[in-house]
């Protein structure tokens, strides 16, 4: 037994130095900086980092493309003076994010959505008294009872409807000119994700699902940091009328495979505008909803489980 556990072993350690080498190690390494603030310090003396000013990133234009710059130092200049000097501007993550490759976007998303986290948790809803936060900014102390508050994310159930032939999309006004999503809404307190997904879609659309099928998630930076749990759905057969809450959205229609189909393969579809005309077009390929619809397009008729 114990020559078997000491061949084990060996062959053990060699997968796990091939696996440690990667994902694990950085895993670690990065838990580490999160708890250990001497460790954090010495690793910002090296790194690289994206420039935010009242929550807007420092970006450069390029064509049709934004660019997230990282510096290795941190200058102490005025903004005009550092959009100048480092050539971009400060521009809102909503108006770029579909404009940036999906490393940026994602590691931008997150860390806006961290420092908007900590403007609005720096006093204890116990003491009252100013938190303070630890050097890698994973969480806040309030140092008069110790409590640790962590980062939060608000749970949002985003759904597409189909009929079997069709899917149904809306829009919100807020949305740009000519765009439809997939239904969106936040998770309410007690409710399942099943509960939730049944309740948006009666309230947007005045529709009742019959069956579901979670497909991914996906971290959202607006409005305050929400996970987005990526759900497709079916209504009973014979009842597809459409009563849309104008509180909540805009439009919503139903759109056949080939509209949707053609939708997807535009290229940047809001700047192929002709005489002021906005076409139909999908959230960008970064989106979440971009993969619900892909997925319905390339399988319409997989199969869903009951609600």
């Amino acid at each position: 037994m114990s020559l078997y556990c000491g061949i084990t072993r060996r062959r053990k350690s060699f997968w796990c130095c091939r696996l440690l080498s990667t994902y694990v190690t950085k895993t670690r390494y990065l838990s580490e900086l999160k708890e250990d603030d001497d460790a954090c310090k010495k690793a910002q003396q090296t790194g690289a980092f994206y420039l935010f000013h009242n929550l807007a990133p420092l970006l450069q234009k390029s064509e049709h493309q934004y660019l997230a710059p990282q510096h290795s130092l941190l200058a102490s200049l005025q903004k005009p003076e550092m959009e100048t000097e480092l050539k971009g501007s400060f521009i809102g993550l909503r108006k770029a994010l579909f404009q940036l490759n999906v490393k940026d976007a994602s590691l931008l998303s997150t860390a806006q959505a961290l420092l908007r986290w900590h403007d609005a948790h720096q006093f204890c809803s116990r003491s009252g008294q100013p938190t303070k936060k630890n050097v890698a900014g994973s969480k806040r102390v309030c140092p008069s009872n110790k409590i640790i508050y962590y980062p939060q994310m608000t749970p949002v159930v985003i759904t597409l409807v189909s009929d079997g032939t069709r899917c149904l999309l809306a829009r919100q006004s807020s949305f740009p000119k000519g765009m439809y999503s997939a239904l969106a809404g936040f998770c309410d307190i007690g409710e399942s994700l099943e509960e939730a997904v049944r309740r948006e879609v009666a309230e947007e659309v005045g529709l009742e699902v019959e069956r579901l099928q979670y497909s991914a998630s996906q971290h959202w930076p607006f409005p305050n940091g929400a996970l987005m749990i990526a759900c497709h759905a079916t209504v009973k057969p014979g009842q597809t009328e459409i009563q849309v809450d104008l509180r909540e959205l805009e439009a919503a229609a139903w759109f056949s495979h080939d509209e949707v189909a053609t939708a997807l393969r535009k290229d940047n579809p809001y700047y192929q505008q002709q005489n002021g005309a906005f076409p139909f077009w999908l959230p960008p390929k970064f989106a979440i909803a971009h993969q619900l619809i892909k997925e319905w397009v390339e399988k319409p008729t997989c199969s869903i489980l009951p609600a």
